[in-house]
C-alpha cells in the first residue's frame, strides 16, 4: 500500500517599507504592497486552487485528503485583504478532509533564539486554527521544515504527536522517506518529504528541458505505485504558490493535480491520508537520529538560507538581544511590530548564496540586492530599540 500524504504551506510576510536611516515613523510594513501581492496571489494561486480542490475532494467523494499549513501572518493578510480565500479554506475545511498543522504564527526562526518565544508563536497559532478552522491540530511543522533531536523532543513535550521534516539524502543515508521515523528518545513520529516526487510537481513540472517532460497525472501515479512493497507512505510536500504562482495556469498545472487523485486511486492498494492519519495508521520502523539541523531550503538542506553570512547573524543576533527589555516594556503593539521583524523571510532576502538557488532567493524579494535589505532591517530594528528605551521600566515591588 502507498498512502499519498499531500501538504501545502502557505505563507506571505509582512514586507517592509524603504526605511531610512532618518525615519522615525512607527509605521514600518509596506500596507500598499503586502495588499496588492496578497490579492494577486489569491487571484492566481489561492482561490482557484482551493476551488480546484473542494471539487476534486468532492468529486472523490472524500477519498481525497490533504492538509494545510498556514502561518498566523498570512492569516492576518487574508481577514485584512482577501477575505474570500478564507472564506473558501474554511468551505474546504467543511468537507472533512482537510487537516490543519500547527508551527510558528510569524514563521519565525525563534526555536533557534528563545524557546520561550517559540513556545508563545505556536501556542497564538494553535489557537488561531481553532478559531478559525475549529481544529486542535495534532502535527507541528516547524518554518521551513527546520528541524533536528531537540526540536523533536521540545514539540513532543508539547502535546504533538507528529512532526514534518525534509527526507534529506545525508540524514537518510540507504534509508526512504516512505516510511514513518521516530527521533531518539522521543515518542513523536516523524513524516518526511520525498524530495524528488514533492519537486518533480513543484519545481519541474514546467521546465520543458526536463527529460520527463511533459508530466501527467498517470506517469506521476506510475511512480507513487513503485512505493508498493517499498515504502508505506509517500509524503508530498510543498508550497501552495505552485499551483498557479510558481507553475502558472498556462502549465497545465490545475489540470495535473485535478486528475492525479484519480489517477493514484486506479491502483486498490493506494489511498489518501491527512499526517495524523498517516501517523495513526502506520508504525515507525526505526529511529532517525538528526543531531544538527536541516531544513527543506536550497540544495544544501541546511540553514545558511537564513544564517549563511555575517548579515543575517547580525541582524537575528540584535533583533532578538531585544526580546527581555521588549516584554518588560508590556507595550502590545511594539511587541507586535517586533514579531513580525522575527519572520524569516527578512533574513532570506539578505542570503548571498546564488548559483543554482539564485531564482529562489529572488521569488517575491523586495530589494535590488541582500545589502539593501540587512541596511532596511536594521534601520527598522534601530527604531524598534529606540521605542524600547523610551517606555520606562516597569517598577520592581518592594519586599514585605
Amino acid at each position: 500500500m502507498a498512502s499519498v500524504v499531500f501538504y501545502f504551506q502557505i505563507h506571505q510576510p509582512f514586507r517592509l517599507r524603504r526605511y531610512s536611516v532618518f525615519d522615525t515613523d512607527r509605521h514600518y510594513f509596506d500596507e500598499h504592497k503586502n495588499a496588492e501581492l496578497m490579492r494577486k496571489v489569491a487571484q492566481r494561486c489561492y482561490l482557484p486552487a482551493t476551488r480546484m480542490l473542494l471539487e476534486t475532494v468532492r468529486e472523490h467523494e472524500n477519498r481525497f485528503r490533504l492538509a494545510f499549513s498556514i502561518t498566523g501572518v498570512a492569516m492576518e493578510q487574508f481577514q485584512n485583504y482577501s477575505p474570500d480565500v478564507l472564506d473558501a479554506l474554511r468551505e474546504l475545511n467543511d468537507t472533512g478532509c482537510v487537516e490543519f498543522l500547527d508551527e510558528t504564527y510569524y514563521h519565525s526562526l525563534s526555536f533557534l533564539y528563545s524557546r520561550e518565544e517559540f513556545r508563545a508563536q505556536v501556542e497564538a497559532h494553535r489557537e488561531l486554527i481553532k478559531d478559525l478552522f475549529g481544529q486542535e491540530p495534532r502535527v507541528f511543522r516547524n518554518t521551513e521544515l527546520i528541524y533536528n533531536n531537540d526540536l523533536a523532543h521540545f514539540v513532543s513535550h508539547m502535546g504533538y504527536d507528529g512532526i514534518l521534516t525534509e527526507g534529506a539524502d545525508h540524514i537518510l543515508g540507504s534509508r526512504s522517506p516512505n516510511y514513518v521515523y521516530r527521533p531518539p528518545h522521543a515518542k513523536i513520529k516523524l513524516l518526511l518529504k520525498n524530495y524528488r516526487l514533492s519537486d518533480d510537481i513543484a519545481f519541474r513540472f514546467s521546465n520543458r528541458a526536463w527529460e520527463q517532460w511533459p508530466l501527467t497525472a498517470d506517469k506521476f501515479a506510475q511512480w507513487v505505485n513503485q512505493i508498493n512493497g517499498n515504502g508505506s507512505v509517500c509524503n508530498l510536500f510543498m508550497d501552495y504558490e505552485t499551483f498557479g504562482e510558481h507553475q502558472w495556469a498556462e502549465t497545465g498545472i490545475f489540470d495535473f493535480m485535478r486528475h492525479l487523485p484519480a489517477a493514484i486511486l486506479r491502483t486498490p492498494e493506494n489511498d489518501f491520508l491527512t499526517p495524523s492519519q498517516g501517523i495513526d495508521r502506520y508504525e515507525s520502523v526505526g529511529e532517525l537520529d538528526v543531531p544538527h539541523m536541516i531544513s527543506w531550503a536550497d540544495m544544501e538542506r541546511d540553514l545558511s538560507a537564513w544564517l549563511g553570512n555575517a548579515m543575517q547573524s547580525n541582524a537575528l543576533h540584535e533583533l532578538y538581544k531585544l526580546e527581555s527589555l521588549l516584554k518588560d516594556r508590556a507595550d502590545e503593539q511594539l511587541l507586535a511590530d517586533w514579531r513580525r521583524l522575527t519572520t524569516s523571510d527578512h533574513f532570506y532576502y539578505m542570503c548571498t548564496k546564488h548559483q543554482s538557488d539564485g531564482d529562489v532567493h529572488r521569488y517575491f524579494n523586495p530589494y535590488e540586492s541582500p545589502y539593501d535589505s540587512y541596511i532596511n532591517f536594521m534601520n527598522v530594528l534601530d527604531n524598534i530599540q529606540s521605542r524600547v528605551r523610551s517606555i520606562p521600566q516597569p517598577a520592581m515591588s518592594e519586599e514585605m
